[in-house]
């Protein structure tokens, strides 16, 4: 598992680099594309899917990308441990040139989560864990950094100072029924303060302890979440399914998440 997180890790910052060269260049043309669902693909997703496989091949473990080919279930059932990779989560995000994207790679074995990296590019955050052996976060990790950084890994969740109840929610995908959900925690905690965010990074805040709790009652993918349900659960965190207080299951014949919630466990 050691090693596994090593590749992870490797091919999580190289794909960061790939990232960065295109998203810090003025002059870069997106290559804005727009897939069946509508959602944007850019030439940032190709190059760090590209990246990424070229590492998790190596493994011999089958890999589910967003934007790789995506095998029948009848073929996927088969497969009792495979990795679940988002190359660019936050394309949206990317476009608009605010920083909050990862790159997100999980490896699940029989559809649970038991490993997750998250790389922040913008950042140089590293966030990474493994079910029961704990997960950190790693500031100023780079693939191209000449020297491992000076810095050492935090271990999650870091202790925060005091703050009000804290509730992060999707800076592009905010629906009404979260809205709602998010009302009716105020009537319990009236001083609950809202942090807006992008991609994966929101389950990262309630593993770090800058948040108790984030609610998604919108539509998300298996890639989306993976990553970062392994780091959370690697620290205790719940992301269960409202309606059945069940964990979230991977590599389901439909890819799609129900709705969920992340809980710190004094929460939960």
């Amino acid at each position: 598992m050691t090693t596994l997180l090593s590749i992870a890790v490797k091919a999580a910052l190289h794909a960061g680099l790939d990232i960065m060269e295109i998203y810090s260049d003025p002059a870069a043309d997106f290559g804005i594309e727009r897939k069946a669902d509508n959602s944007p693909l850019t030439l940032a997703d190709k190059a760090a899917h590209a990246r990424i496989m070229s590492y998790l091949e190596a493994t011999d473990i089958p890999v589910l990308s967003e934007e790789g080919a995506h095998l029948p279930y009848e073929e996927r059932q088969q497969w009792q441990r495979l990795w679940i990779v988002d190359p660019l989560d936050g394309t949206k995000e990317f476009i608009k040139r605010n920083g909050e994207f990862t790159v997100n790679i999980a490896l699940v074995e029989d559809g649970a989560p038991i490993l997750g990296v998250i790389y922040v590019p913008v950042k140089r955050q590293l966030y990474y864990g493994m079910v029961g052996e704990g997960a950190w976060k790693q500031d100023g990790a780079s693939f191209d950094s000449p020297a491992p950084p000076s810095v050492p890994p935090q271990s999650l969740p870091l202790k925060a100072a005091s703050r009000p109840f804290t509730v992060v929610a999707s800076r592009s995908h905010l629906s009404s029924e979260t809205e709602a959900f998010i009302n009716t925690l105020r009537h319990a905690h009236p001083d609950l303060q809202l942090i807006s965010s992008g991609s994966s990074l929101k389950i990262c805040l309630v593993a770090e302890g800058k948040a108790d709790i984030y609610p998604r009652h919108a539509p998300t993918m298996e890639w989306d979440t993976a990553a970062g349900h392994a780091i959370a659960a690697a620290v205790g965190c719940s992301i269960t399914d409202p309606a059945t207080a069940l964990p979230l299951h991977y590599n389901k014949p439909d890819l799609h998440n129900p709705w969920f919630i992340v809980a710190h466990p004094a929460f939960s």
